[in-house]
């Protein structure tokens, strides 16, 4: 699963006017390299707009400990069971959606080598994600699905969903989360190893 991202703030905020999105004031900006857990660039609507906002990246999910009476925490990143009840009412409530973006992504090779995803034609694109509060403040995940044939002989697990420019309203609106879960088409998208 993508676990590292990039998001290279000049063209973010290229991307942010032409999509008509301001930017919301706070008080950290995340990196341009995305990891678990660090914080990053979501995209939210709201009543007047869409607003570019900040979140961790990784759902926190208390489990129980393998000690009696513990707890353990794992942060999850990427929503690949849309029909999970840790998901649901969140993919169905349309202000929880939101758009995170980036210039490209990364699957693991191996060791530390990775690959690296992008779209050539769009230098900011966009996957599908889904926001929370929390008790460590705002958070988020985005979908993967079956990954595309690009993807698939380098990573055969899942990649990120990343909708078209012409779906995000429809993301954002709510539409059924099965519908726009798809592979985006691999001869729009490059790949370059590390």
């Amino acid at each position: 699963m993508c676990n590292h991202y990039r998001n290279l703030e000049k063209q973010m905020r290229e991307w942010a006017a032409i999509e008509r999105a301001s930017f919301a004031d706070f008080d950290k900006k995340p990196a341009e390299d995305l990891w678990p857990r660090r914080l990053g660039y979501v995209v939210r609507q709201e009543k007047h707009g869409r607003v570019v906002d900040t979140a961790t990246w990784g759902v926190p999910l208390t489990l129980k400990g393998k000690r009696p009476g513990t707890t353990t925490t794992k942060y999850i990143t990427n929503v690949r069971n849309l029909t999970s009840p840790f998901w649901r009412s969140t993919l169905a409530n349309p202000p929880q959606r939101c758009l995170v973006p980036f210039t490209e992504f990364a699957e693991p090779k191996q060791g530390r080598e990775e690959y690296w995803f992008s779209i050539p034609s769009r230098p900011v694109a966009a996957f599908a994600g889904i926001w929370r509060e929390s008790d460590i403040g705002r958070v988020f995940a985005f979908l993967t699905c079956e990954p595309n044939a690009l993807v698939a002989p380098r990573h055969p697990k899942a990649m990120p969903v990343i909708l078209p420019e012409e779906c995000y309203d429809a993301w954002l609106a709510g539409d059924d989360p099965q519908n726009l879960a798809v592979p985006f088409p691999s001869q729009l998208m490059a790949v370059k190893e590390d």
